[in-house]
């Protein structure tokens, strides 16, 4: 059986998830990450994406987190997020919506257009609609 460590995803509106883990995957401004029991001390950026929380004997938990930090330990990770939703917690329908309009954004480019924050909307719709496709 895989080694564990103990997982605490916090959210600014509530404590998302808290347990052991066999692994964790997520997104870093630096590229996706694996996280295993006894992974070097490091802290950095998530960027939006889907985590993928392995627990054992049992299948990966899928979530989208939108952003914020994280801290290793060597027995422990926390993760702060910005947001973080279960699949059943996502609306597809609005997260289909919400990329199609930051895709738009990002091609026509009209006049006073946040190219940053375009982008950051379509990486969060896309996170949604990964998560809820798992």
């Amino acid at each position: 059986m895989a080694q564990t460590f103990h997982l605490k995803i916090t959210s600014p509106d509530r404590i998302f998830y808290e347990g052991e883990v066999t692994m964790v995957e997520i997104n870093t401004t630096e590229g996706q990450i694996g996280v295993l029991a006894n992974h070097i001390p490091l802290t950095s950026v998530l960027s939006p994406g889907v985590c993928y929380i392995h627990v054992p004997d049992g299948d990966p938990k899928v979530c989208a987190v939108h952003g914020g930090f994280f801290e290793i330990l060597q027995d422990s990770m926390t993760i702060l997020a910005e947001v973080c939703e279960w699949p059943d917690e996502i609306d597809l329908e609005r997260a289909e919506a919400a990329r199609k309009r930051a895709e738009g954004f990002l091609t026509d480019k009209p006049a006073g257009t946040d190219i940053d924050r375009a982008m950051l909307a379509l990486k969060r719709s896309v996170a949604r609609i990964e998560a809820v496709k798992k």
